[in-house]
């Protein structure tokens, strides 16, 4: 017998189709129904096999030009749409400073926190970053703890 799908259902799918990687609580709080809701209406769309699996989108533009130019011109990939199964050993991701925009060049300073990490082209960006956000990060650490 078909499943029909109410407007909640359609309200989860939408939300997911945006950014599939959104907490259940980021969902319920976006399309107004409780946490065990959305977790469980989740479940059964699952269960029913309308959802099959989550999968990463992977923005190609932030590939090396260079890897880029090798992975167009594998025969599986020639014509294809660029969402396919893709083997990304060796590729090489442009990274944007998360304080000032600019790129980041070799070795990323790196931030870690409760479960986050952020890039920096630099110690001074990274320092900043440290300086202006040190509440908020602070405040994320105790919650992981």
């Amino acid at each position: 017998m078909p499943v029909e799908l109410n407007d909640t259902d359609v309200a989860i799918l939408k939300s997911l189709m945006e950014d599939g990687r959104k907490s259940f609580r980021a969902v319920s709080r976006e399309i107004g129904v409780s946490t065990p809701t959305v977790k469980a209406r989740y479940e059964r769309l699952v269960n029913i096999g309308l959802i099959k699996a989550v999968r990463p989108e992977i923005d190609l533009s932030k590939i090396d030009r260079k890897k880029k130019q090798e992975l167009d011109s594998l025969p599986a990939l020639k014509g294809a749409k660029k969402h396919i199964h893709v083997y990304v050993e060796g590729i090489k991701v442009k990274l944007k400073c998360d304080f000032c925009g600019g790129p980041v060049h070799g070795r990323p300073n790196v931030l870690k926190f409760a479960g986050f990490e952020r890039f920096f082209c630099c110690t001074q960006c990274r320092a900043s970053y440290k300086e202006k956000h040190g509440g908020r990060i602070e405040m994320l650490r105790r919650r992981q703890r």
